[in-house]
Order: C-alpha cells, then sequence, then structure tokens
C-alpha cells in the first residue's frame, strides 16, 4: 500500500517559518511529480507548488517568492519551506504525488492526510 505522510505545520505568527516535509512508503514503479496543495475552510483545495522529475519547481503566484518546494528522488520525499507567513495561508496543506504504481499502471494521485498551518495576526 502506498502511503504520503506529512509532518511539519502548527500555529506560527505572521511573518513567522514552516518546513513541512512529506514521505512516502510503499512500492512505486515512478513518480512525476510530487508537490504541495492547501486547501483554507471554506475554499476549494488549491496547488501550492509542485516539482516534476527532473523539471523546475511551479508556484501559485500567491505563494511564489515566499514558499520553496524541494524533492529528493532518492528517497521519494517532498518538502515545502513556507516563509514570509500572512493569516491568509492558514489552511490544511497535503501532499500530492502522481505517480505509477507499476510499469502498467495509469498515472495515479497518491495524497497524504494533511498537515494544519495556523497563521496568526
Amino acid at each position: 500500500q502506498v502511503q504520503l505522510v506529512e509532518s511539519g505545520g502548527g500555529l506560527v505568527q505572521a511573518g513567522g517559518s514552516q518546513s513541512l516535509s512529506c514521505v512516502t512508503s510503499g512500492s512505486i514503479y515512478s513518480i512525476n511529480v510530487m508537490g504541495w496543495y492547501r486547501q483554507a475552510p471554506g475554499k476549494q483545495r488549491e496547488l501550492v507548488a509542485d516539482i516534476p522529475n527532473g523539471g523546475t519547481a511551479n508556484y501559485a503566484e500567491s505563494v511564489e517568492g515566499r514558499f520553496t518546494i524541494s524533492r529528493d528522488n532518492t528517497k521519494n520525499t517532498v518538502d515545502l519551506q513556507i516563509n514570509s507567513l500572512k493569516p491568509e495561508d492558514t489552511a490544511v496543506y497535503y501532499c500530492n504525488m502522481k505517480a505509477r504504481r507499476y510499469a502498467w499502471s495509469r498515472l495515479v494521485d497518491y495524497w497524504g492526510q494533511g498537515t494544519q498551518v495556523t497563521v496568526s495576526s
């Protein structure tokens, strides 16, 4: 069974920083994209940042310059460094990967359980 487990998050003051990490477990044939999404109360889940295998990172406009995503292909982990936090960054942050379980599998979205980031003003 494939699992993604996030860590980090919590309560932080505006202007502060947080580090989120996501580790994967289970057998995976290949991972195309790893990324982070977030969902604030009453809002749809949105892409924060993602990074394709061998490609360059992509960021939502609202986090550009403040968030940094990094990926370790040897460990199948993805991290998100969040700086200059704003109250509007408050959300549940979800780790995501688009991967093939087996060589013949279609590309599937896998999700972590989410970690809460709360920014106080």
